[in-house]
């Protein structure tokens, strides 16, 4: 009877860190294609709980973009009480079910942590004349309907719903061009193939700080944060909100983690723990700089209603940019 007593004080005194953690790899799944802000982020990610010794077990990234992210997505759906699958969201968690109308809803997973939020920049190509957002608009006014041209990440997804709303707050037309990834994007513009973007920073600043590219303004209710200079003299925090510019259009994405159904809190609280871990380091704060991003973190019932919230909103956008499938 004493062992066993002995054996039961043991067991209760064991901290509840030590409750569950990974046994096996875990796959980190990046909905969208390599290069773009979701990637980037999972990658450094990687990184860190590699360096930092954040795991005991490895952190594989894999892309499944397939269907506009919905890949990902159903295969996260299907990882029922499968704790070692993991998957990091932007705007198509939203974007994609109402679109292309697959089985698939936020509410299909579970709510790990918001880890930031990703900014929306106009960018234009360093070669063009206009320097500001009414230069800008003035050129697309003038041009013929449809002749100017747009370049964004999928379609029906954010970077077009944002090219929609400028169509509706300009008056005017663009020829919207999709890409695989933000990365790809950046190029396109660099080369002119396109005449302007509304790309996350981090997946323009290295074409900014080589001189390829102009940031006319961010689509966010206030100016981004960071003041250390990135190019032209100026950063981010120099860069104008487009509402102020009279452009009356705010957007933010999200960067989030999602496991599969039933997910335990115990296996729940050990990646909410290990985000907390990640955002501490010192290069994930780089990251958040070099990307200018909010650093908005969230958990629990704040961060499901909160992607509560921005699916009702994104059924509106997108409702009213004619993108909804049919029976949605």
């Amino acid at each position: 009877m004493a062992a066993a007593a002995s054996i039961l004080c043991l067991g209760a005194s064991l901290p509840a860190s030590a409750a569950w953690e990974p046994t096996r790899p875990v796959e980190l799944i990046v909905p969208a294609g390599t290069g773009g802000g979701a990637d980037q982020m999972a990658r450094t990610i990687q990184g860190i709980i590699t360096k930092h010794s954040l795991m005991k077990q490895p952190l594989v990234v894999i892309n499944k973009s397939g269907g506009a992210g919905g890949e990902g997505f159903l295969d996260v759906k299907s990882a029922n009480n499968n704790p070692h699958k993991i998957i990091i969201t932007l705007s198509n968690l939203f974007t994609t079910p109402l679109a292309t109308g697959i089985p698939f809803n936020w509410k299909d997973l579970t709510p790990v942590a918001m880890l930031a939020l990703d900014e929306f920049v106009l960018w234009v190509n360093a070669d063009k004349p206009y320097k500001t957002v009414k230069e800008y608009i003035d050129a697309v006014k003038a041009a013929p309907a449809g002749t100017i041209k747009m370049g964004g990440t999928g379609s029906k997804q954010e970077d077009q719903i944002i090219t929609v709303a400028l169509e509706k707050a300009i008056g005017s037309k663009f020829t919207y061009i999709p890409y695989k990834g933000g990365g790809e994007v950046a190029v396109q513009l660099v080369g002119q193939h396109v005449d302007s973007t509304v790309n996350n920073p981090i997946e323009a600043v290295a074409q900014w700080r080589g001189g390829k590219v102009r940031p006319l303004c961010v689509f966010d209710s206030k100016p981004m944060a960071y003041d250390e200079q990135v190019a032209d003299g100026k950063g981010w925090k120099d860069i104008p909100t487009c509402k102020s510019q009279g452009l009356d259009i705010e957007y933010v994405m999200l960067r989030g983690i999602f496991m599969g159904p039933k997910a335990t809190k115990d296996q729940i609280d050990y990646y909410v723990e290990l985000f907390k871990k990640v955002r501490a380091t010192p290069e994930w704060q780089d990251l958040m700089k070099s990307g200018a991003f909010n650093t908005t973190f969230m958990t629990g019932s704040e961060y499901a209603g909160w992607v509560g919230t921005e699916e009702k909103r994104h059924e509106t956008l997108m409702k009213e940019a004619g993108f909804l499938a049919q029976g949605n």
